[in-house]
């Protein structure tokens, strides 16, 4: 989105606003009781990823983690692989709510800068969090920009920021190079394969977010 351009629907030119695509994981309106027990049993995944990694994790553990029967968890997912396509919207959902409507620094309340550095630092723990997953989602270089929603989410919300920073120019570019920097595969590869720890990754998002925005007032 070039400056002199009107914002887009969703953005205000005055401060971050509720993106108007929708979260990833928005799934037609179910029953409260059914809705609860689907999120436990996520829950119950997700501690399980996190402690075990997702190629570790099957759906009899998930079963024992919930304290539920096997069969409700395949009643409810279907197989394992609908487990780690749901688990993998399911993380990503929370943390579009965090940083759409969260506590700041993070969510709503703290300046567009503040939320910049939080939004890169949020997104790196995230995808380290969740690697075994996002990697698994990897779709094919032709289509990994095509139909992505949350990737559209993340675009929208940075795009907010930046205008409500006072940034102009091609934003819509600017946008790109920041995704670029989050992109799932990379953060993986800086810290796995280069060695690198959280800390400087996150130093780097930090350092540059402030060189985007040196010349505005802090």
């Amino acid at each position: 989105m070039r400056d002199d351009q009107p914002p887009r629907a969703g953005i205000a030119a005055d401060g971050p606003a509720t993106p108007s695509l929708p979260l990833a994981g928005q799934a037609p309106h179910e029953r409260a009781d059914a809705a609860r027990n689907r999120n436990r049993l996520l829950d119950a995944a997700a501690r399980l990823v996190a402690r075990h990694g997702a190629e570790h994790v099957s759906m009899d553990a998930v079963a024992a983690a919930a304290s539920v029967g096997k069969g409700t968890v395949y009643r409810r997912f279907g197989d394992r692989a609908g487990l780690m396509l749901a688990l993998l919207d399911h993380a990503e959902r929370t943390f579009q709510e965090a940083f759409v409507s969260g506590p700041p620094p993070l969510g709503l309340g703290a300046p567009p800068r503040e939320r910049l550095h939080a939004f890169g630092t949020a997104a790196i723990r995230h995808e380290i969090r969740y690697r075994d997953l996002y990697l698994a989602a990897e779709q094919k270089p032709a289509r990994r920009y095509a139909n992505h929603p949350p990737r559209d989410v993340h675009a929208l919300h940075l795009t907010t920021l930046l205008r409500a920073a006072g940034v102009t120019g091609d934003i819509e570019l600017l946008v790109e190079a920041l995704l670029g920097y989050l992109d799932p595969a990379l953060v993986n590869h800086l810290h796995t394969r280069r060695g690198m720890p959280v800390e400087r990754i996150e130093a780097g998002w930090t350092d540059l977010v402030d060189r985007l925005l040196r010349w505005l007032p802090a």
